[in-house]
Formats: C-alpha cells, structure tokens, sequence
C-alpha cells in the first residue's frame, strides 16, 4: 500500500473519530437548552486542532515505520488524489452555498458555522472514499 493510500485512509478515518466527538459535547451541552444557545466556538476550535494534530501525528508515524513508501508517487497515485480532491471539493462549495443563503437567511450563526464545519467534514470523507476507490478498484478513465 502506497503511502498516499495510507494518508486517504488516515483522512478518511480522522474525521469519523472527531466530529461525532464533537456532536456529542454540542449535544451534551445542549441538555436542558436550545441548540442555538450553546457555546459551540470552543468545542468546535477543539476539534479542529485536534483533527489537524491526530492528522499530522499519524502521518508522522506511519511515515516513521514505513518511511522508503514516503517519497514514492507516480503519475497514477498523482491522478487518483488529483481527483479525489476535485471530487470532495465539491462539498465546500455546497457547503459555502448552503452558508450563503442561510446567511441570506439571517439563520443563527451557530447553523452556519456547523454547516461550514459540516461541508469540511463531508468533504475530507468524500475525497478519502474516492481516492480509496480508486486505489482498490481503478482510476477511471475519461
């Protein structure tokens, strides 16, 4: 397994340890209050560095006990994250769409900001299946 395989897997399981660690404080902060009331900036800032963090330290690590797979890319492995990244991409866009027009809206900040939040996270999981997919079952080709 290349490492570009092993970093879409890491991008892909990152996220699912992290956000609903951070559904579930919104959710336990949220016990006896509106969604909308809760202090979610501090939890949501938490989470994020600690994505980055987990992110970057596994990726350390695994690069430490392989490290000759680290600098092995060709055209294909540059091709299938090209692609998977255009292909997540485009859960920013929807989610900055969906942010603009419940800011259009003049929703609650906390509904925007865990849109964008959302849209982020969507959009590493989408990247990291599609990559994944590719990896295991073929590039397509146009």
């Amino acid at each position: 397994m290349s490492f570009k395989e092993k970093s879409a897997w890491i991008m892909a399981l990152v996220p699912l340890v992290i956000y609903p660690a951070y559904l579930a404080v919104i959710l336990w902060r949220a016990d006896n209050t509106s969604l909308t009331g809760v202090f979610y900036a501090s939890a949501m800032l938490w989470t994020i560095g600690a994505w980055v963090t987990v992110s970057i330290v596994v990726h350390i690590v695994v690069g430490i006990i392989s490290p000759k797979d680290i600098d092995k890319k060709d055209q294909r492995d540059r091709e299938i994250y090209r692609f998977g990244e255009y292909v997540g991409q485009s859960f920013v866009v929807i989610g900055a769409v969906a942010a603009l027009g419940m800011s259009i809206a003049e929703l609650h900040h906390f509904w925007i900001a865990n849109v964008i939040y959302l849209a982020f996270v969507l959009s590493s999981l989408l990247g990291s299946v599609v990559k994944l997919v590719s990896y295991r079952r073929g590039f397509p080709q146009w």
